[in-house]
Protein backbone atom coordinates (compact mmCIF):
# COMPACT_ATOMS: atom_id res chain seq x y z
CA UNK A 1 0.00 0.00 0.00
CA UNK A 2 1.37 3.40 -1.00
CA UNK A 3 0.73 5.48 2.10
CA UNK A 4 3.68 7.90 2.17
CA UNK A 5 4.13 11.39 0.72
CA UNK A 6 7.67 12.78 0.51
CA UNK A 7 8.27 16.54 0.63
CA UNK A 8 11.76 17.66 -0.33
CA UNK A 9 12.59 20.92 1.40
CA UNK A 10 10.06 20.01 4.09
CA UNK A 11 11.79 22.12 6.73
CA UNK A 12 11.72 25.20 4.52
CA UNK A 13 9.19 27.96 3.97
CA UNK A 14 6.96 26.38 1.34
CA UNK A 15 7.59 22.76 2.31
CA UNK A 16 6.65 23.21 5.98
CA UNK A 17 3.40 24.94 5.05
CA UNK A 18 2.61 22.12 2.63
CA UNK A 19 3.25 19.45 5.28
CA UNK A 20 0.94 21.22 7.73
CA UNK A 21 -1.74 21.41 5.02
CA UNK A 22 -1.39 17.74 4.05
CA UNK A 23 -1.66 16.64 7.67
CA UNK A 24 -5.00 18.42 7.91
CA UNK A 25 -6.36 17.23 4.54
CA UNK A 26 -5.04 13.68 4.12
CA UNK A 27 -4.25 10.55 6.11
CA UNK A 28 -0.87 9.96 4.47
CA UNK A 29 2.33 9.55 6.41
CA UNK A 30 4.85 12.22 5.45
CA UNK A 31 8.62 12.17 5.08
CA UNK A 32 10.55 15.43 4.82
CA UNK A 33 13.92 15.29 3.07
CA UNK A 34 15.89 18.49 3.64
CA UNK A 35 19.60 19.35 3.75
CA UNK A 36 18.82 22.32 6.04
CA UNK A 37 20.83 24.76 3.97
CA UNK A 38 17.88 27.15 4.24
CA UNK A 39 15.41 24.97 6.13
CA UNK A 40 15.14 25.16 9.89
CA UNK A 41 14.21 22.81 12.70
CA UNK A 42 11.92 25.60 13.90
CA UNK A 43 9.73 24.85 10.88
CA UNK A 44 9.30 21.18 11.75
CA UNK A 45 5.69 20.22 12.44
CA UNK A 46 5.27 18.15 15.58
CA UNK A 47 3.12 15.22 14.51
CA UNK A 48 3.54 11.45 14.75
CA UNK A 49 2.78 11.10 11.03
CA UNK A 50 5.81 13.18 9.99
CA UNK A 51 9.41 12.00 9.86
CA UNK A 52 12.26 14.43 9.17
CA UNK A 53 15.38 13.21 7.37
CA UNK A 54 18.52 15.23 6.71
CA UNK A 55 20.16 14.72 3.34
CA UNK A 56 20.63 15.90 -0.22
CA UNK A 57 18.23 15.05 -3.02
CA UNK A 58 21.18 13.75 -5.04
CA UNK A 59 21.21 10.83 -2.58
CA UNK A 60 17.45 10.25 -2.57
CA UNK A 61 17.76 6.72 -3.92
CA UNK A 62 20.00 5.62 -1.05
CA UNK A 63 18.04 7.53 1.60
CA UNK A 64 14.57 6.31 0.62
CA UNK A 65 15.36 2.97 -1.01
CA UNK A 66 13.69 0.92 1.75
CA UNK A 67 10.54 3.05 1.53
CA UNK A 68 10.24 3.26 -2.27
CA UNK A 69 7.36 0.77 -2.62
CA UNK A 70 5.27 2.72 -0.12
CA UNK A 71 5.78 6.22 -1.59
CA UNK A 72 2.74 7.57 -3.39
CA UNK A 73 3.95 11.09 -4.28
CA UNK A 74 7.02 13.28 -4.05
CA UNK A 75 6.47 17.03 -3.81
CA UNK A 76 9.84 18.28 -4.99
CA UNK A 77 10.23 21.73 -3.45
CA UNK A 78 13.79 21.37 -2.16
CA UNK A 79 15.91 23.31 -4.63
CA UNK A 80 18.22 26.32 -4.65
CA UNK A 81 15.72 29.14 -5.08
CA UNK A 82 17.33 32.56 -5.40
CA UNK A 83 18.24 34.43 -8.59
CA UNK A 84 20.99 36.83 -7.51
CA UNK A 85 22.63 34.34 -5.16
CA UNK A 86 22.90 31.74 -7.94
CA UNK A 87 25.69 33.83 -9.51
CA UNK A 88 27.81 33.67 -6.36
CA UNK A 89 26.90 30.09 -5.47
CA UNK A 90 26.75 28.49 -8.88
CA UNK A 91 28.02 25.09 -7.68
CA UNK A 92 25.33 24.86 -4.99
CA UNK A 93 22.68 25.94 -7.47
CA UNK A 94 23.77 23.37 -10.07
CA UNK A 95 24.20 20.54 -7.56
CA UNK A 96 20.74 21.12 -6.14
CA UNK A 97 18.73 22.09 -9.20
CA UNK A 98 20.40 19.92 -11.83
CA UNK A 99 22.09 16.94 -10.14
CA UNK A 100 19.66 16.68 -7.22
CA UNK A 101 16.53 17.23 -9.25
CA UNK A 102 17.55 14.72 -11.92
CA UNK A 103 17.99 12.18 -9.12
CA UNK A 104 14.46 12.92 -7.86
CA UNK A 105 12.98 12.60 -11.36
CA UNK A 106 14.79 9.31 -11.94
CA UNK A 107 13.74 7.90 -8.55
CA UNK A 108 10.09 8.75 -9.30
CA UNK A 109 10.27 7.29 -12.80
CA UNK A 110 11.91 4.03 -11.75
CA UNK A 111 9.46 3.44 -8.88
CA UNK A 112 6.25 4.77 -10.51
CA UNK A 113 5.94 7.58 -7.98
CA UNK A 114 3.76 10.60 -8.69
CA UNK A 115 5.70 13.89 -8.90
CA UNK A 116 4.61 17.45 -8.10
CA UNK A 117 7.34 19.89 -9.12
CA UNK A 118 7.68 23.56 -8.19
CA UNK A 119 8.66 25.64 -11.22
CA UNK A 120 9.23 29.38 -11.23
CA UNK A 121 7.99 32.37 -13.16
CA UNK A 122 11.67 33.35 -13.52
CA UNK A 123 12.37 30.49 -15.93
CA UNK A 124 9.85 31.22 -18.66
CA UNK A 125 8.97 34.90 -18.26
CA UNK A 126 9.37 37.51 -21.00
CA UNK A 127 8.27 35.02 -23.69
CA UNK A 128 10.98 32.60 -22.61
CA UNK A 129 13.89 35.03 -22.85
CA UNK A 130 14.34 35.26 -19.07
CA UNK A 131 15.48 31.63 -18.82
CA UNK A 132 19.09 32.69 -19.47
CA UNK A 133 19.15 35.68 -17.10
CA UNK A 134 20.66 33.68 -14.25
CA UNK A 135 22.02 30.22 -13.36
CA UNK A 136 18.88 29.71 -11.28
CA UNK A 137 16.48 30.44 -14.14
CA UNK A 138 18.58 28.35 -16.54
CA UNK A 139 18.60 25.24 -14.34
CA UNK A 140 14.87 25.50 -13.68
CA UNK A 141 14.04 25.87 -17.37
CA UNK A 142 16.20 22.86 -18.25
CA UNK A 143 14.34 20.79 -15.66
CA UNK A 144 11.07 21.62 -17.39
CA UNK A 145 12.52 20.50 -20.72
CA UNK A 146 13.66 17.26 -19.11
CA UNK A 147 10.21 16.62 -17.63
CA UNK A 148 8.50 17.09 -20.98
CA UNK A 149 10.94 14.68 -22.61
CA UNK A 150 10.43 12.12 -19.84
CA UNK A 151 6.70 12.35 -20.50
CA UNK A 152 7.32 11.83 -24.23
CA UNK A 153 9.83 9.01 -23.83
CA UNK A 154 8.45 7.12 -20.82
CA UNK A 155 4.91 8.45 -20.23
CA UNK A 156 6.11 9.98 -16.96
CA UNK A 157 3.29 11.48 -14.85
CA UNK A 158 3.74 14.77 -13.02
CA UNK A 159 2.19 18.12 -12.11
CA UNK A 160 4.13 21.38 -12.48
CA UNK A 161 3.27 24.45 -10.39
CA UNK A 162 4.76 27.86 -11.26
CA UNK A 163 5.36 29.97 -8.15
CA UNK A 164 5.23 33.77 -8.14
CA UNK A 165 7.07 35.57 -5.32
CA UNK A 166 5.55 33.62 -2.46
CA UNK A 167 5.24 35.26 0.97
CA UNK A 168 3.66 34.52 4.34
CA UNK A 169 4.25 32.49 7.54
CA UNK A 170 7.75 30.97 7.91
CA UNK A 171 9.25 32.99 5.06
CA UNK A 172 12.96 33.73 5.43
CA UNK A 173 13.42 37.24 6.81
CA UNK A 174 17.18 37.59 7.24
CA UNK A 175 20.33 36.54 5.40
CA UNK A 176 21.15 36.12 1.73
CA UNK A 177 18.19 33.80 1.04
CA UNK A 178 15.54 36.10 2.53
CA UNK A 179 12.45 37.02 0.50
CA UNK A 180 11.50 40.59 -0.42
CA UNK A 181 8.49 40.67 1.89
CA UNK A 182 10.47 38.91 4.62
CA UNK A 183 13.25 41.51 4.41
CA UNK A 184 10.76 44.38 4.53
CA UNK A 185 9.03 42.88 7.57
CA UNK A 186 12.34 42.41 9.37
CA UNK A 187 13.50 45.96 8.62
CA UNK A 188 10.15 47.45 9.59
CA UNK A 189 10.23 45.61 12.92
CA UNK A 190 13.80 46.82 13.57
CA UNK A 191 12.92 50.36 12.41
CA UNK A 192 15.51 50.24 9.63
CA UNK A 193 15.12 51.66 6.08
CA UNK A 194 13.67 49.20 3.58
CA UNK A 195 16.28 48.18 0.95
CA UNK A 196 15.02 48.48 -2.63
CA UNK A 197 17.18 47.46 -5.59
CA UNK A 198 17.27 50.13 -8.30
CA UNK A 199 15.31 51.23 -10.18
CA UNK A 200 12.50 49.97 -7.94
CA UNK A 201 10.04 49.80 -10.82
CA UNK A 202 10.50 46.04 -11.18
CA UNK A 203 7.02 44.51 -10.98
CA UNK A 204 6.09 41.29 -9.19
CA UNK A 205 2.93 39.27 -8.62
CA UNK A 206 3.29 38.57 -4.90
CA UNK A 207 1.31 35.47 -3.92
CA UNK A 208 0.45 34.32 -0.41
CA UNK A 209 1.69 30.92 0.71
CA UNK A 210 -1.83 29.70 1.54
CA UNK A 211 -3.02 30.40 -2.01
CA UNK A 212 0.08 28.66 -3.38
CA UNK A 213 -0.38 25.55 -1.25
CA UNK A 214 -4.05 25.29 -2.16
CA UNK A 215 -3.20 25.11 -5.86
CA UNK A 216 -0.45 22.54 -5.24
CA UNK A 217 -2.93 20.36 -3.36
CA UNK A 218 -5.69 20.73 -5.97
CA UNK A 219 -3.30 19.89 -8.81
CA UNK A 220 -2.10 16.79 -6.96
CA UNK A 221 -5.65 15.68 -6.15
CA UNK A 222 -6.98 16.17 -9.72
CA UNK A 223 -4.02 14.24 -11.16
CA UNK A 224 -4.32 15.59 -14.72
CA UNK A 225 -0.59 15.79 -15.54
CA UNK A 226 -0.75 19.54 -16.25
CA UNK A 227 1.13 22.79 -15.77
CA UNK A 228 -0.39 25.32 -13.36
CA UNK A 229 0.58 28.84 -12.38
CA UNK A 230 -0.47 30.48 -9.12
CA UNK A 231 -0.13 34.24 -8.87
CA UNK A 232 -2.15 37.23 -7.77
CA UNK A 233 -3.95 39.17 -10.48
CA UNK A 234 -2.50 42.45 -9.20
CA UNK A 235 1.16 43.21 -9.66
CA UNK A 236 3.18 45.67 -7.57
CA UNK A 237 6.48 47.40 -8.19
CA UNK A 238 9.05 46.89 -5.45
CA UNK A 239 8.80 50.59 -4.59
CA UNK A 240 5.03 50.33 -4.28
CA UNK A 241 5.40 47.44 -1.86
CA UNK A 242 7.98 49.33 0.22
CA UNK A 243 5.63 52.31 0.42
CA UNK A 244 2.88 50.08 1.82
CA UNK A 245 5.02 49.76 4.94
CA UNK A 246 5.32 53.54 5.31
CA UNK A 247 9.02 53.35 6.24
CA UNK A 248 12.10 55.09 4.92
CA UNK A 249 13.54 53.54 1.76
CA UNK A 250 17.18 52.88 0.89
CA UNK A 251 17.94 52.41 -2.82
CA UNK A 252 20.57 49.76 -3.64
CA UNK A 253 22.60 49.32 -6.82
CA UNK A 254 21.14 47.10 -9.54
CA UNK A 255 22.11 43.42 -9.44
CA UNK A 256 22.82 40.85 -12.18
CA UNK A 257 19.90 38.66 -13.19
CA UNK A 258 17.30 41.21 -12.10
CA UNK A 259 13.95 40.81 -13.84
CA UNK A 260 11.97 43.95 -14.54
CA UNK A 261 8.58 42.35 -14.97
CA UNK A 262 6.90 39.24 -13.61
CA UNK A 263 4.76 38.50 -16.64
CA UNK A 264 2.40 35.55 -16.59
CA UNK A 265 4.24 32.48 -17.81
CA UNK A 266 3.49 31.31 -21.33
CA UNK A 267 4.25 28.02 -23.04
CA UNK A 268 3.35 26.34 -26.30
CA UNK A 269 -0.21 25.23 -27.01
CA UNK A 270 0.81 21.62 -26.40
CA UNK A 271 1.77 22.48 -22.82
CA UNK A 272 -0.84 25.06 -21.91
CA UNK A 273 -0.58 26.47 -18.42
CA UNK A 274 -3.73 26.50 -16.33
CA UNK A 275 -3.74 29.87 -14.58
CA UNK A 276 -4.94 30.14 -11.00
CA UNK A 277 -5.16 33.37 -9.03
CA UNK A 278 -4.67 34.00 -5.32
CA UNK A 279 -7.35 35.48 -3.10
CA UNK A 280 -5.18 37.03 -0.39
CA UNK A 281 -4.24 40.62 -1.18
CA UNK A 282 -0.73 41.86 -0.37
CA UNK A 283 -1.96 45.28 0.72
CA UNK A 284 -4.29 43.70 3.31
CA UNK A 285 -1.52 41.39 4.47
CA UNK A 286 0.95 44.25 5.00
CA UNK A 287 -1.69 46.32 6.80
CA UNK A 288 -2.37 43.43 9.15
CA UNK A 289 1.36 42.93 9.76
CA UNK A 290 1.90 46.61 10.59
CA UNK A 291 -1.01 46.59 13.06
CA UNK A 292 0.41 43.51 14.82
CA UNK A 293 3.89 45.04 15.11
CA UNK A 294 2.60 48.41 16.29
CA UNK A 295 0.44 46.63 18.87
CA UNK A 296 3.46 44.71 20.20
CA UNK A 297 5.48 47.93 20.46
Amino acid sequence: MKNIIVVTGGAGFVGSNLIEFLLNRTKFKIISLDNYSTGSKKNQIKNKRVKYLKGNTSSIKNILNLKKKKIHTIFHFGEFARIYQSFNEFDKCYDSNSVGTKSVFKFCLENKIKLVYSATSASLGNSGRDKNLSPYAFTKSKNLELLENLKLWFNFKFEVIYFYNVYGPRQIKTGKMATVIGIFEDHYFKRKPLPVVKPGTQSRRFTHIFDTINVCYDAWRKNKCCHYSISHKKSYTILEVAKLFGSKIQLLNARPGERYASALTKMSQNNRIIRKYGKINLKDYVSSFIKSVDYEN
